[in-house]
């Protein structure tokens, strides 16, 4: 979350800034003035109390001399009840203040293209050249199903819609896959994690999920856990109410996890395909940084994830999205983009951000600066990468016109020599 210290001290700077991010004003003015009455209960009860405590001796000393302290000890009783009712109206107004202030996205870097829509954003750089095909690629969700390797009709009957079963030689390329990702991450300076795949509402909260986007999440009501989104939330949230020893700076994690994604603003799009499921795995980076090295680090971070995909051979394109389609968390995100041969276009497969503090804020991640004062961590985060969506790219892009699928050379390992797929048995 955002430092309400600095929204009271820049109230226009904050409004100018979210309002490129699609914030109305008054949300602002409405936190300020809830804050505002917040801070006056807290000084009408501080100052009752201070008189109280005044009184209190007064009321002692009376007794010690045997005196009549009879109407001191009412009057006391009255502000007693007033204290209370004070403190319970302050506990309401603070909780109302920062479940306001929760639901304010991040300060956008000033390099982040303004737009009130996802268009207008920046392309930084394109690499690779789209393959020219002398015949008609087909989607990979065609190929799939020829080749018997996908079965997404089993997967509707046994889940519903937007499930799938991977078989055969279909489960070995996204374990290649994803094995592949891991590998090169490691030689990169990640740790390896393997983390849990249900998360506490806390945890959702300190990554941002919750509350603004808690309708989006499976949640097993229960327990109050949500399955994770993505393996960010339970990797950032390791060191939640924790001082990260500054030494230890910049933490380096990868993960491959699960992602389950209600994907309830999506409806009617990607309904056929990999590219946007329930249930995907996905290979995560994330990074805790001293704030004077996340940029630096973000740059890092994106060609971490490039070095996959060129790796791979597969043609993508890196830009940076604009203020209104960056993610609420990020104050900055680039996006890899690798190209779908049957969509003729580019479609996203990594973003790529920088968090700034906002997250830490909410998690309440710290280290010790060089002068032993506690400041917040940067966190970032990118897909290292989204494995389906790679499995889909690899599909379409090394296609034949006999319907196999040729194995890219760094994956052949993987696949223990194999190097084409072809229709199963």
């Amino acid at each position: 979350m955002l430092d309400l210290k600095m929204i009271r001290q820049k109230p226009d700077f904050v409004k100018e800034q979210l309002g490129n991010r699609n914030v109305d004003p008054a949300d602002i003015d409405a936190l300020l003035d809830e804050d505002t009455a917040r801070r006056d209960l807290i000084a009408k009860s501080e100052q009752l109390k201070s008189t109280r405590n005044q009184v209190s001796g007064e009321i002692s000393t009376k007794k010690r001399n045997k005196e009549d302290a009879s109407g001191e000890i009412a009057e006391m009783q009255k502000v007693s009840a007033e204290i209370k009712e004070l403190d319970e109206q302050r506990r309401a107004t603070e909780a109302k203040v920062y479940d306001m202030a929760a639901h304010l996205p991040n300060i956008p870097h000033p390099d982040v293209p303004i737009s009130a829509t996802e268009d207008g954003s920046v392309e930084l750089r394109r690499i690779g050249t789209p393959r020219k095909f002398d015949f008609e690629p087909k989607p990979h969700w065609t190929l799939g199903e020829d080749l018997g390797i996908l079965d997404f009709e089993r997967g509707a009957k046994v889940s519903g819609s937007r499930f799938l079963y991977y078989i055969g030689d279909g489960a070995k390329l996204e374990r290649a896959v994803y094995n592949f990702f891991l590998d090169q991450h490691e030689a990169e300076g990640y740790t390896e994690v393997l983390p849990p795949y249900m998360v506490t509402d806390e945890s959702m909260y300190g990554t941002g999920q919750f509350p603004k986007f808690k309708n989006d999440a499976f949640r097993i009501t229960t327990q109050d856990l949500s399955l994770i989104p993505t393996a960010e939330v339970p990797l950032v949230n390791y060191y939640r109410d924790e001082v990260i020893p500054a030494e230890k700076l910049p933490v380096y994690f990868t993960a491959l996890s699960p992602a389950f994604r209600e994907e309830a603003g999506s409806a009617g799009r990607d309904t056929k395909g990999l590219i946007r499921l329930h249930q995907f795995n996905k290979v995560e980076m994330v990074k805790f940084t001293k704030p004077e090295d996340s940029w630096d680090e973000l740059e890092k971070l994106t060609n971490n994830a490039e070095s996959l995909l060129k790796k791979l051979g597969l043609p993508y394109h890196v830009i940076t999205l604009t203020t209104s389609d960056m993610s609420f968390t990020a104050a900055m995100t680039h996006d890899l983009e690798v190209w779908f041969p049957e969509q003729n276009k580019y479609r996203e497969i990594s973003s790529c951000s920088n968090c700034t503090d906002f997250q830490a804020r909410r998690a309440h991640i710290q280290y010790r600066d060089d002068d032993g004062k506690l400041q917040y961590v940067h966190t970032l985060n990118g897909s290292g990468l989204a494995v389906g969506r790679t499995v889909a790219a690899i599909m379409e892009n090394y296609q034949n016109e006999d319907g196999s699928i040729t194995i890219p050379d760094v994956l052949v390992p993987y696949m223990h020599g194999k190097t084409k797929i072809e229709k199963q048995a």
